[in-house]
């Protein structure tokens, strides 16, 4: 098993930024890839950015490319989601995930994910 818990979450302006953490736990050596989603209510959970553990490859939806960076420290065992520039529709909450067997392009598939945090919250104001 592993365990995520996510933090740093907030309220922030138009155009501020914000650091995500995802400190993971248990068996972390089975996991091959992590990733950020993101929730509004009443809609589907939707990819946000992505990275392997072998390569550091990392993926992005195109609606944050180049205002978020995804980053992992295997020494504290923690992912972060590093948020520049955020806008209103950044609005969600915000949660952790891993994945035990990645295979190539899936890495924005929800449904393949083994393990989720509880999520934390963003709002941005206008």
């Amino acid at each position: 098993q592993v365990q995520l818990v996510e933090s740093g979450g907030g309220l922030v302006q138009t155009g501020g930024s914000l650091r995500l953490s995802c400190a993971y736990s248990g068996r972390t050596f089975s996991i091959t890839l992590m990733g950020w989603f993101r929730q509004v209510p009443g809609n589907d959970r939707e990819f946000v950015a992505a990275i392997r553990s072998s390569t550091s490859t990392s993926y992005y939806a195109d609606s944050v490319k180049g205002r978020f960076t995804i980053s992992r420290d295997n020494a504290e065992n923690t992912l972060y989601l590093h948020m520049n520039n955020l806008k209103p529709e950044d609005t969600a909450v915000y949660y952790c995930a891993a994945q035990r067997a990645y295979t190539v392009g899936t890495y924005n598939n929800k449904d393949l994910y083994d393990y989720w945090g509880q999520g934390t919250q963003v709002t941005v104001s206008s």
